[in-house]
């Protein structure tokens, strides 16, 4: 299987921010790249996991509980370089 190296295609980025703004019902445009979900956001552990759950039903990939995911881009980042590029090359 191939993994993207390149930075997250727009499609990936974009159905990330929906999962993580949909949780807390912020809109897409309020999130950046750099926002911090519990400190900027006031998401908690519960939400989190939550997010993390549906990224991976979405993506069909597995997120492992140590990889450190505090901000939307490290959610981005991970999916994208975990994720088969034929799966999201629609």
């Amino acid at each position: 299987m191939r993994y993207s190296t390149t930075p997250a295609p727009k499609s990936i980025q974009q159905q990330v921010l929906r999962i993580i703004s949909k949780r807390k019902a912020i809109k897409p445009t309020r999130l950046r790249v750099s926002s911090n979900l519990s400190l900027e956001l006031g998401f908690d552990t519960v939400d989190v996991v939550d997010i993390i759950l549906e990224i991976e039903r979405n993506f069909h990939i597995t997120i492992p509980d140590e990889v450190p995911l505090s901000t939307v881009g490290d959610f981005v980042t991970y999916v994208a370089t975990h994720t088969p590029a034929h799966d999201w090359a629609a």
